[in-house]
């Protein structure tokens, strides 16, 4: 018991940086904890935003479904950047270098910038127009609005926090992700019902107050990511020296980076066709839909936080001249993954009624969302290894790999496969739901194949 408090406690404070030597097993649990417990907290913040919104509409309900399926292009681009940067990071950590890693964390930083604004001003501009785009109706539209401009004009908060902690996992300072989501998320659940709701001296904004509120809160976090990074005290030290744009360093995690983004890019459009495939069949079905959503991020992304600990050490460890204790890192996070993701689709499968009435008491909301929870969790011992396998590939730097892979299962087989089961079979929803299935099954069987070749050791970044 006090070796296991131990681990526990180094995992937590992040007392341990490099991962090149040692026990494999305990190299995954001490960066496995802190990444699972951040993704848990990012989770929340899909989770906590229905959650109060599903208390105003329907129609609000829908239109958080609508803005965050089109905000999943925010993300692609946010997570592909912080894949670069954990991928370079975590190189120069596992060769000894800490300056050429924070050189390249602020370079990350200045890509970030520059593309949150452009997206920001577009997002601002045409925000009605890209729910009218989605499906919604004219009434969803004048509700809901202003949590779709608030939220795609603030997504720099969004893009600097993946980023940040992508630069902290890379230096394998976990921890410190961990807490800039905790701090995030803990301002995010006070402030949503006081917004939404108009509690005390707040105003009440209906569903734009949950946009204000997941704003603050990101910020607030992205401000704390900056602060440890300009303080020094982790393995990155930004100074004033690094504030100098470095092209060459720049085109180096543009070139992964948009692979990175690619593949998530092309995910992410998947899902927006699903979603404007889903919106045919109604209000309900989307509230539905949205809210099975949900519940399988906030499982999927605690398996992204293992997958993300794989990443790092295959980084770490190419770095360090050990492609094979990199592979060997890969396979044991897979397994464990994989057991993870068994137990939740037991409890999804079986309890899939009392956790969508957790949200909506719409009988025709609740009975649409327990089809959704309970095919697609079908899949979660496919999607355990696809994404632990997909993010090894992305921490050699190898996202070319994966983003063809994301190609082929995603726009070839799950958009026209959704659209023929659901429309033309006239199976309905459901058949969106089994392609969702399917797909990720192809992409897992697809990715172990791929990665059984080794080509992915030989990747310099």
């Amino acid at each position: 018991m006090n070796e296991l408090w131990k681990t526990l406690k180094t995992a937590l404070t992040g007392e341990e940086k490099n991962y090149t030597t040692g026990s494999i097993d305990r190299a995954i649990v001490l960066l496995s904890i802190p990444m699972v417990l951040e993704m848990l907290m990012e989770s929340l913040f899909a989770v906590v935003d229905v959650y109060f919104v599903s208390k105003v509409s329907v129609d609000a309900v829908a239109t958080v479904g609508l803005t965050e399926t089109v905000i999943t292009l925010v993300y692609s681009l946010a997570i592909g950047l912080s894949t670069a940067a954990t991928a370079v990071v975590a190189r120069r950590v596992g060769e000894g270098k800490p300056e050429e890693a924070s050189v390249a964390a602020m370079q990350s930083i200045w890509i970030a910038v520059a593309l949150s604004l452009l997206l920001g001003v577009a997002g601002f501009i045409f925000a009605d127009d890209i729910l009218r785009l989605m499906g919604g109706s004219e009434t969803l539209i004048a509700e809901g609005v202003g949590y779709t401009r608030i939220m795609l004009s603030t997504n720099v908060v969004i893009m600097l926090l993946f980023l940040l902690n992508g630069i902290f996992r890379g230096a394998g300072d976990a921890s410190l992700a961990m807490r800039s989501l905790w701090l995030a998320n803990g301002l995010n659940i006070v402030l949503d019902p006081l917004f939404i709701f108009g509690i005390g001296p707040f105003p009440e904004m209906g569903v734009a107050g949950a946009a204000v509120a997941t704003s603050i809160g990101r910020g607030t976090g992205v401000l704390f990511q900056l602060y440890i990074l300009l303080r020094g005290t982790g393995v990155i030290h930004l100074l004033r020296r690094h504030l100098v744009l470095q092209w060459e360093i720049i085109r180096r995690i543009v070139r992964v980076a948009a692979g990175g983004a690619g593949q998530y890019l092309i995910a992410s459009a998947s899902w927006i066709f699903m979603m404007r495939i889903i919106a045919v069949f109604g209000s309900e079905i989307v509230a539905g839909y949205t809210i099975a959503i949900r519940l399988i991020i906030f499982t999927i992304l605690p398996s992204w936080g293992m997958s993300n600990a794989a990443a790092t050490l295959v980084g770490q460890n190419l770095g360090a001249g050990k492609p094979e204790r990199a592979e060997a890192s890969v396979w044991r996070s897979a397994f464990f993954n994989m057991l993870f993701m068994v137990s939740v689709s037991v409890v999804f499968f079986l309890g899939a009624e009392q956790l969508i009435s957790l949200f909506t008491s719409e009988e025709g909301v609740i009975s649409a969302g327990v089809v959704c929870l309970q095919i697609i969790c079908a899949g979660y011992v496919f999607f355990a290894y696809g994404m632990v396998v997909g993010q090894a590939f992305n921490g050699a730097g190898d996202t070319r790999t994966p983003t063809l892979i994301n190609l082929v299962c995603f726009w070839l087989l799950e958009i026209p496969l959704g659209y023929l089961l659901a429309v033309n079979l006239k199976i309905g929803p459901a058949g969106v739901y089994w392609a969702i299935a399917i797909s990720e099954a192809m992409l897992a069987v697809i990715c172990v194949v791929l990665f059984r070749q080794g080509r992915w050791k030989l990747v310099q970044v």
